[in-house]
């Protein structure tokens, strides 16, 4: 009987191979992450999966398709519509993450977190060139999809959730909740003052993703009395923890941020649920090049004189920074002031990351004031990475 029906599953098979091979993208042209690993075998292996919610490997790769590149950054052409879309499509996911985070392997790897602001040193920077310090992340509701993929159920939910455990901060990081949908002009106008304000996605990066759907309801933004402390909700991720400061002072930054991360997360786990999280992922976002700490540790500083310097980029490089110009990843430095802020996101802790950029800055710093003097300055060897 095997035998005989043999050669009519081999024809079955070939059909199947066929019809995906036809709907395989046209990625020649494309110059991402994504489109660096998906081939017609993996996308044939691949493209009848779905997650438990029904997301496909189609909707995750949507972004890349649709965008073959970016001017100043190789971006990673995929995004997790939930937590299990980093297995479910875990052989085109995983060699994705091991190129956009320097060679980190989720497969043989561990992911480290530590949020003891305690052991940053020299946090301080020289207020003559550093303008202002801020330290992000995000973090993700278990348990519900991720922005790209979530209904609006989903998306009010998290509000809910997030909005409640946040009422419940005290002292200095006692705050507000303003929703996008009931924010008056005045108060719109004032977060806009103050730069907190997210607009609605107009990057085809995120709207390709499906993020900006049913806009703007249940998005919204949560800030301490002070607005050194402020949370984004149902942006890019479900959440975007913040803390910020005009000013040098990063270690105080940072410790504001690991208290006050730890007691939005208190907070939430007191009502039943928690953020999505992996020994090997570390916290689970909805863009891979997120994962692990999703941190992102940055300065504005002066560097009229360095950055015009040749070996500028080789310095940042080896520093493992990156330099941004003050208005975000589009837009260009002004008078020499720069964001600065840590190239990596997994395999190293939140302490390990701040203490990178720390060094780093003022290490930029010292090139700035030896050049002020007329000397010279050097190259820094690379920082070491993973074995």
């Amino acid at each position: 009987m095997t035998k005989l029906m043999s050669p009519y599953f081999c024809c079955i098979s070939l059909l199947c191979l066929h019809l995906n091979s036809a709907e395989f993208p046209d990625l020649r042209k494309h110059n991402n992450c994504m489109a660096s690993h998906l081939t017609p075998a993996v996308y044939a292996k691949l493209c009848d999966r779905a997650t438990p919610n029904g997301y496909t490997l189609d909707q995750a790769i949507q972004t890349g398709v649709d965008n073959p590149g970016h001017p100043f950054i190789k971006t990673v052409g995929m995004v997790a519509g939930d937590e299990e879309s980093y297995e479910v499509f875990a052989e085109l996911l995983n060699p994705v993450i091991k190129e956009r985070h320097n060679g980190y392997d989720p497969t043989t790897m561990k992911h480290p977190t530590d949020l003891d602001a305690s052991k940053i040193q020299s946090g301080q920077f020289d207020e003559r060139y550093v303008l202002s310090s801020r330290v992000r992340t995000g973090r993700s509701i278990r348990g519900l999809s991720l922005p790209p993929a979530c209904t609006r159920a989903e998306r009010r939910e998290v509000e809910r959730v997030v909005v409640d455990a946040l009422a419940g901060l005290k002292a200095d990081l006692t705050g507000k909740y303003y929703s996008l949908t009931l924010m008056t002009e005045k108060e719109q106008q004032q977060l806009i003052d103050d730069h907190f304000l997210f607009d609605k996605p107009v990057s085809p990066l995120l709207t390709c993703a499906g993020m900006a759907r049913d806009w703007p309801d249940a998005r919204g933004i949560w800030h301490n009395n002070e607005k050194t402390f402020l949370v984004w909700i149902n942006e890019e991720d479900h959440t975007r923890v913040i803390s910020m400061e005009k000013g040098g002072n990063m270690k105080r930054v940072f410790e504001r941020f690991c208290r006050g991360l730890k007691e939005v997360e208190r907070l939430i786990q007191e009502k039943g649920w928690e953020f999505m999280w992996s020994e090997s992922l570390g916290y689970i976002l909805t863009c891979p090049s997120n994962l692990g700490t999703g941190l992102r540790a940055g300065v504005h500083v002066k560097l009229p004189l360095l950055s015009k310097d040749p070996r500028f980029s080789k310095i940042l490089d080896n520093l493992r920074l990156q330099k941004r110009g003050t208005g975000g990843v589009d837009t260009a430095a002004v008078g020499g002031t720069f964001d600065i802020s840590n190239l990596d996101r997994l395999g190293h802790s939140e302490v390990q990351l701040v203490q990178t950029v720390v060094d780093g800055v003022n290490y930029l710093i010292e090139c700035e004031k030896r050049l002020e003097r007329g000397q010279d300055i050097k190259v820094p060897p690379p920082i070491r990475q993973f074995k």
